[in-house]
């Protein structure tokens, strides 16, 4: 079976398992204060020209969001985010099991506008009895979004600019995000993150490393006293230097950015291979994922010997998702390209 149902099913870039046999039986201190987190940070803070950053390694996405944003919500106040968003469909509530509320922006392709946040953020600002209700206090956005979407520099402009006026917080899970800054139809740079959000996380379990998420804040008032909280959620991880190290050999030489690309230009070929067929796509993802809409054979007769993610039903059709990683071998997307053509 050759597996596109996500890009998280093999290990990691060969860089890291190296790195990581080579400095086994090296003795460091614990909770990301040994020399490979300390270098990471410095490599992660010149990509982003930012030398006013504060980076925390976590190990995995949902651990990250959770922690994030239960260290600066107050208990009254909610997360604006879209209905497909990772926070409201796909971590078992973690959000609101910290008393949380979340305001859901019902979205199409996994994207929330400027002027949606404004009229939430408006309509309860406005209200001259607003303590009746939830108050938002923060923006979750994801880059790709969870459809494979990108935001523009003009629209990430715009979100910030509305979030600066009515006092939201910006936040940006980028559990994929070298996919999107290697996407063709991208106009932003990892730097430009530094600059348009208040805190954002570089996706490692997702892209090339075993396991892993840079958090990245940015705003002084979102940087107090977080190791507190990563220490009460369970989120510090004793023998820090694992992810460090991860992250060290990921933005060492263009690493995370050449493994990026392989995967998009993957992805490429399969949704061309399926635009060829004439088969349509539920999204318009130029990202590592790709939602073909299928007939129940197609879909029956690709899955003898392909793997990937069954998404929705649409009509009589099922959408599915086929992932590529930074993993992918150009080969097996040769095999998938052509039963594409076949089916």
């Amino acid at each position: 079976m050759i597996r596109f149902e996500s890009d998280y099913t093999q290990g990691a870039v060969p860089e890291i398992i190296d790195a990581l046999v080579k400095t086994n039986m090296e003795m460091t201190p614990g909770y990301g204060t040994d020399e490979y987190c300390i270098s990471a940070t410095e490599k992660i803070k010149a990509e982003l020209e930012c030398e006013n950053a504060d980076i925390h390694f976590l190990v995995g996405g949902t651990q990250t969001n959770l922690t994030f944003i239960a260290s600066v919500i107050r208990p009254w106040q909610a997360v604006i985010c879209a209905d497909t968003g990772h926070i409201n469909v796909h971590e078992c509530g973690s959000i609101e099991a910290c008393g949380t509320k979340l305001l859901q922006i019902p979205s199409s392709d996994g994207k929330i506008k400027a002027e949606e946040i404004e009229g939430i953020a408006y309509g309860h600002f406005s209200d001259p009895i607003r303590e009746h209700s939830v108050q938002p206090g923060m923006v979750y956005i994801s880059f790709p979004t969870e459809n494979g979407t990108l935001y523009s520099k003009k629209e990430l402009t715009d979100i910030y600019t509305v979030c600066k006026k009515y006092g939201l917080y910006l936040y940006i899970d980028g559990a994929r995000l070298g996919y999107g800054l290697a996407s063709d139809r991208n106009d932003l740079e990892m730097k430009d993150f530094a600059t348009l959000c208040d805190a954002f996380y570089i996706g490692g379990t997702k892209v090339g490393a075993l396991f892993g998420e840079a958090l990245v804040i940015i705003n002084d008032e979102c940087k107090k006293d977080f190791r507190y909280m990563e220490k009460q959620k369970g989120a510090m991880l004793a023998k820090g230097r694992l992810l460090g190290l991860q992250f060290d050999a990921l933005f060492t030489d263009g690493l995370y950015y050449r493994i990026s690309d392989h995967a998009v230009r993957l992805a490429m070929k399969i949704r061309l291979a399926l635009e060829a067929k004439g088969i349509e796509l539920l999204y318009d993802s130029p990202t590592n994922q790709q939602f073909p809409i299928l007939t129940v054979e197609q879909a029956d007769k690709l899955s003898e010997e392909f793997a990937y993610s069954t998404w929705c039903r649409v009509g009589e059709k099922v959408a599915v998702r086929f992932c590529t990683s930074w993993a992918t071998d150009e080969k097996d997307v040769e095999k998938l390209v052509e039963a594409i053509k076949n089916i």
